[in-house]
């Protein structure tokens, strides 16, 4: 076995060893991935298993799910490293930069395919949300939505409590299940905002936005949340670094 891949759950090396196929140019943009039955046939593995794979590789932005064709390469996104702002202020209430939280709302639902892959779930799979709006001076801020699996929230239920996390999501997460994030990708999109964002962001549904996206992973590789943080008109990002030995 490849030493990079060792301590990796099966599902993670299936897909692994799909996104080298992709690297390595033996898979293009445009063709089908294995299938699920294709995976369990050559890997020797069960449907659950393989049926995780495709979500991995969609949520790391290496596929798309194309109707009636099914789960096919793409070119991954360009990653933009960042949303240090956002690790501070999900802390709630006055950060220091002129800045407050406010409370939207939290609750269960069932799962997007986004949110699904991003978690290691099946689409429709029960989920825990809350969301935050951000305000300071000059309006809104950023909308934002976490998301996390019911095995973390019947955990941690403080999440589904509409207050405050002093030790952040990943804290709670780390206090209640010993499941430390250890691992975080920021991938940075203009979308469309959507019809329940759009009025607490104070803009039309449609609007462009920019948009933070925030994957967390345990220190077994393991999904353990997920966030999604519209930004108001006209607001940017800023990431500010000292560099190494300066």
């Amino acid at each position: 076995m490849d030493p990079d891949l060792q301590g990796l759950a099966p599902y993670q090396r299936i897909a692994a060893r799909i996104i080298a196929r992709i690297e390595s140019g033996e898979l293009r943009p445009g063709d089908k991935v294995p299938s699920v039955n294709e995976i369990m046939k050559s890997e020797k593995v069960s449907r659950a298993t393989a049926a995780r794979v495709p979500g991995v590789l969609r949520s790391r932005g290496y596929a798309d799910a194309v109707p009636g064709v099914g789960t096919t390469v793409r070119s991954p996104k360009a990653l933009t490293a960042g949303a240090d702002r956002f690790q501070r202020v999900r802390q709630g209430g006055d950060i220091g930069t002129g800045e407050r939280v406010e409370m939207l709302g939290a609750g269960t639902e069932r799962a997007s395919q986004e949110v699904a892959d991003a978690l290691g779930l099946n689409e429709g799979d029960e989920v825990a949300w809350r969301r935050r709006r951000y305000i300071d001076a000059g309006g809104v801020v950023a909308v934002s939505t976490t998301w996390v699996s019911m095995v973390v929230a019947d955990a941690a239920p403080e999440f589904l409590q509409e207050g405050p996390l002093p030790k952040m999501t990943f804290g709670l997460i780390a206090e209640r299940t010993g499941r430390r994030a250890v691992k975080r990708r920021d991938t940075v999109e203009i979308r469309a905002v959507p019809e329940d964002i759009a009025q607490h962001l104070e803009v039309e549904a449609g609007t462009d936005s920019l948009v933070m996206i925030n994957h967390y992973w345990d220190q077994h590789g393991e999904p353990t949340e997920f966030a999604i943080d519209y930004h108001g008109r006209e607001r940017g990002l800023s990431i500010e670094r000292d560099f190494p030995g300066s």
